[in-house]
């Protein structure tokens, strides 16, 4: 299957670019390099592929329509894996406009490549951030999503709707994917984790907002990618499915846990809750599980074990 992922350099897009290779799949990895962090991470990302047969590394935004119709009209997709998006709950709180352009209208582009092309799979890149402060836990997709507390949870939303619109319209088959929490080996350096990890590795106070009690449902970036590689192989008329680990941790065993992995003492600064932030995150998987056949198998432990092996050697820590 010929595939364009969106967002290809990134750290979910490379690990899925790199599986998708490995099942004999064609892919172009689509990606502006933008500064949102380090571009050179993201070459990084992709330098082990660069040199596979079969893989493309195309350097272009979402919102620019000359360079999709260019690409649509050189490429024969069979799918499309949308992973590209402005990330983020606080900074979306900062550039809203930002957000809503790149997500909402980003996503509207490639919809529409994806009808005049007559692509056969369209899997889009959702997030557990649009449950809000859902008090209902686990977060089951048949949950009501109408009261989203940021906009990057908004656009996302938003973006669910108009993938159903257009598999209403035009019979497009679309999966939406709400990932919950990804980590592991090349995780972006805003996220918490990472931020953590490199804070606590360089003896730097560690910000923990509220009381150390919210909980999330951290995600291995293996399973995730096991879960969106089953969503292609099912894409089928519209579905919406959550992919996540379906265990919670609270950000103060969180830290104490990356603390253990580095040998290192953990200095907290504690900070009052960021708007937007929610209380917890949980994922009901049973849906992916029924009807994809997902399984998350790595544990918190084992995959914050991973993620501090890999800084370390990113690092030179050994």
């Amino acid at each position: 299957m010929h595939c364009l992922v969106t967002g290809g350099a990134g750290f979910i897009g490379s690990h899925l670019c790199e599986a998708l290779l490995a099942q004999g799949h064609t892919v172009v990895a689509l990606d502006n390099f933008n500064d949102y962090y380090d571009p050179r991470l993201k070459w990084r990302n992709l330098e082990p592929l660069t040199q596979r047969p079969g893989f493309t590394v195309v350097k272009g935004d979402i919102l620019d329509l000359e360079k999709l119709q260019s690409l649509f009209g050189t490429h024969s997709f069979a799918a499309i894996i949308h992973l590209a998006a402005r990330a983020g709950v606080r900074p979306s709180i900062a550039q809203p406009m930002l957000y809503e352009q790149v997500n909402i209208q980003g996503t509207m582009n490639l919809l529409e490549m994806a009808r005049q092309h007559h692509i056969a799979k369209f899997i889009f890149g959702s997030t557990s951030s649009v449950y809000g402060e859902n008090r209902k836990v686990p977060f089951s997709e048949d949950d009501p999503v109408d009261n989203p507390i940021s906009p990057y949870a908004a656009t996302k939303k938003a973006c669910e709707l108009i993938c159903y619109t257009y598999h209403h319209l035009h019979g497009l088959p679309v999966t939406c994917l709400r990932f919950f929490t990804v980590y592991g080996p090349r995780q972006r350096p805003d996220m918490a984790i990472h931020k953590f990890t490199q804070l606590i590795a360089t003896g730097q106070k560690v910000p923990m907002f509220g009381d150390g009690t919210t909980k999330r449902d951290y995600t291995y970036v293996a399973d995730i990618i096991d879960g969106v590689c089953r969503a292609l192989a099912h894409c089928a008329g519209y579905h919406i499915y959550n992919l996540g680990e379906s265990q919670t941790i609270e950000l103060h065993q969180l830290i104490a846990l990356i603390a253990k992995n580095l040998g290192k003492e953990a200095r907290i600064e504690r900070l009052p809750l960021q708007p937007g932030d929610v209380p917890i995150t949980y994922a009901d998987v049973t849906r992916a599980q029924r009807e994809l056949g997902y399984q998350p198998r790595v544990n918190i432990e084992t995959g914050v074990y991973h993620f501090v092996e890999w800084f370390k050697e990113v690092h030179h820590l050994r």
